[in-house]
């Protein structure tokens, strides 16, 4: 379907924060390079070792909210996980036109929600740098529901929260594992993004219909 008919039959833009409005390239400089150097210089060890350490910490918590959760690995760790984040915050990047696009849905009659896994702590990092917090009429992390996005739990508590009509609902976000459980709840306009890290290759052969630029679908 033409973006100009979606958007036609759309009230509610629900959007994902890093890897769709943000360059994800932040998060994996911090998670792979940043966060295992500074554990490496606590705990005295080599940088690779450490990297090797937390990856599998990491894998471990994988599409938990533990993952996406600032004071579970500040408390694992030993380490403050959001002070670290703001150490490297210059490297944070929002997406050529992504807020052009959310200044012309700012201007639309639709409800504009920020929906992401984000830890509240992250967040307040992220909107610090970018200052788009004013676009949403919403901001929404699930860890205020004790759920990830990938679980039917959240989508159940967020409709209860905050009401909205899945037909009529138009979700982007970079993670597919995220849009599966969004479809699955009946959500009828689904986008994600082909290049949510600008440090890594296009994805190709994607599921769901994908923009490379905010551009493909801006609102008219």
């Amino acid at each position: 379907m033409p973006m100009s008919a979606v958007w036609g039959k759309v009230n509610t833009v629900f959007l994902d924060m890093d890897g769709t409005l943000l360059d994800l390239s932040f998060d994996s400089y911090f998670w792979q390079q940043h966060l295992p150097l500074r554990y490496s210089q606590k705990y005295q060890m080599e940088f690779s070792h450490a990297r090797e350490l937390l990856q599998s910490y990491f894998n471990g918590k994988a599409g938990t909210l533990d993952w996406y959760c600032t004071d579970y690995w500040t408390k694992e760790l030993g380490l403050e996980v959001a002070a670290l984040k703001r150490e490297i915050a210059w490297r944070i990047r929002i997406f050529p036109s992504a807020k052009h696009f959310l200044e012309k849905l700012a201007s639309s009659e639709k409800h504009i929600a920020l929906v992401t896994n984000a830890h509240p702590d992250t967040i307040a990092v992220k909107m610090q740098s970018v200052q788009i917090e004013s676009y949403f009429d919403r901001i929404i992390s699930s860890h205020d529901f004790g759920c990830p996005k990938e679980q039917q739990e959240f989508w159940k508590n967020m409709r209860r929260a905050y009401p909205f009509d899945p037909e009529t609902t138009l979700f982007i976000d970079d993670n597919l594992d995220v849009l599966a459980a969004g479809e699955a709840y009946g959500i009828r306009h689904l986008i994600t993004i082909q290049q949510p890290d600008s440090s890594r290759p296009k994805r190709d052969t994607l599921p769901y219909p994908s923009i490379s630029d905010f551009s493909e679908i801006m609102p008219e």
